[in-house]
């Protein structure tokens, strides 16, 4: 099968005579039959029946849309090739496994030059500030965990800079607006030691060590504070505001009761203050209010634990964003419209080899670390011409 069809190729087929010839040829090479023709060709042993550019358009399709089953239905259509939703799936996984283990390669590479004092950064930092922003969402999977749960988690990472950050006014508000025109994604299905080693990749490739400022926005997790000690150590975190404003409307709930009339307006003005770097106050305020037992926010210790990162009246006067934003879409075009369609459960290399081509895809880096990367690989592997369609 290649990208303009299906290529029909009559050719012999020599099978082995005896029970000894096959076993003979079955322990020499592995084959069980010969093919001269497919030899000629450079296809022996070419997975799927399909040329590696066609490869790479059904992992395509089976990354753009929102299941095997549509991936199935576009290809036919696209394509004119009847490719079942089961074949697409072990294509997909083909490929995503090629270049999950190279960005591995990478992350590994990168955290190894940090380990050994490599990592050498230019004297003279150029404006501009790098953003870094991580965030983790839970995924459904067929295995469960030693808890008896199905859910594991995907930690998502998203860098840009502001050099690709487009602003303007809106005329109606008079409001200042921003637009992300390039970010890059990193995913990763399992703990922060292997994650971080992929953050530190992503943002060493996008300029971290370059700009007058590093920047890093999170909801405030102790292991997200931890990375960003141990990885970006000049980086100025900052909590997600609008985080810690619906920390502050659950606090409200809780010791107000649920009737917005009796906590909305002690919250808007307590996130009113918060905004204005008035933390102090609200700490204040809080010293007098008791936390009811059953409130799942220690508000007080969650804004004297972060006092070093909601100086928000100054990140503002600096242009800076202050809310996770970008991680918050990212979770939702990356993770949520691929792999969390209602019923959807996951093996989790499969939905990793997924994610991996997902976020190269929603990178606009298709082309660069998919595309061109694997093409080659596979032309090397199976000793094929640069073009085999």
């Amino acid at each position: 099968m290649t990208v303009n069809g299906l290529l029909s190729i009559a050719r012999y087929v020599l099978r082995p005579k005896t029970e000894a010839d096959a076993k003979r040829l079955q322990a020499l090479y592995g084959l069980n039959a010969v093919v001269p023709l497919d030899d000629f060709l450079h296809i022996t042993g070419l997975p799927f029946k399909m040329t590696p550019e066609l490869m790479l358009n059904v992992a395509f399709w089976a990354q753009a849309q929102s299941s095997y089953q549509e991936a199935e239905e576009t290809i036919r259509r696209v394509h004119r090739l009847k490719i079942n939703d089961d074949t697409i799936r072990q294509v997909t996984n083909y490929i995503g496994d090629l270049v999950f283990q190279e960005d591995c390669r990478q992350a590994e590479e990168a955290f190894n030059r940090l380990d050994q004092g490599k990592l050498c950064f230019p004297k003279r930092k150029k404006k501009g500030v790098l953003y870094i922003e991580v965030d983790d969402a839970a995924l459904n999977t067929r295995s469960k965990d030693e808890n008896g749960s199905s859910w594991r988690e995907n930690k998502l990472g998203i860098v840009f800079s502001s050099d690709n950050i487009y602003t303007w006014t809106n005329r109606r508000t008079g409001e200042k607006q921003r637009q992300i025109l390039k970010r890059e994604y990193v995913t990763y299905i399992g703990g922060v030691q292997d994650f971080k080693k992929h953050v530190l990749s992503c943002a060493l490739k996008n300029g971290y060590g370059e700009y007058e400022k590093t920047v890093m926005i999170s909801d405030g997790a102790a292991w997200i504070r931890n990375m960003r000690e141990e990885l970006f150590p000049d980086a100025q975190q900052i909590l997600d505001y609008y985080h810690l404003c619906e920390n502050v409307n659950t606090f409200a709930k809780h010791v107000f009761g649920l009737e917005p009339s009796q906590y909305t307006k002690w919250a808007d003005e307590t996130c009113a203050l918060l905004k204005a770097s008035k933390y102090n106050e609200v700490l204040d305020d809080l010293k007098m209010r008791k936390k009811p037992p059953q409130c799942p926010v220690d508000l007080y210790g969650y804004i004297q634990n972060n006092a070093a990162n909601i100086d928000y009246a100054h990140y503002i006067d600096e242009n800076l964003f202050i809310g996770s934003g970008a991680i918050e879409s990212g979770n939702k075009s990356v993770l949520q419209q691929r792999l969390k369609q209602a019923g959807m459960r996951w093996n989790p290399l499969t939905a990793q080899y997924l994610l991996t081509l997902r976020a190269k895809y929603k990178s606009k880096l298709w082309s660069q670390e998919v595309a061109g990367p694997s093409l080659k690989l596979l032309h090397k592997n199976f000793h094929l011409h640069p073009v085999t369609s």
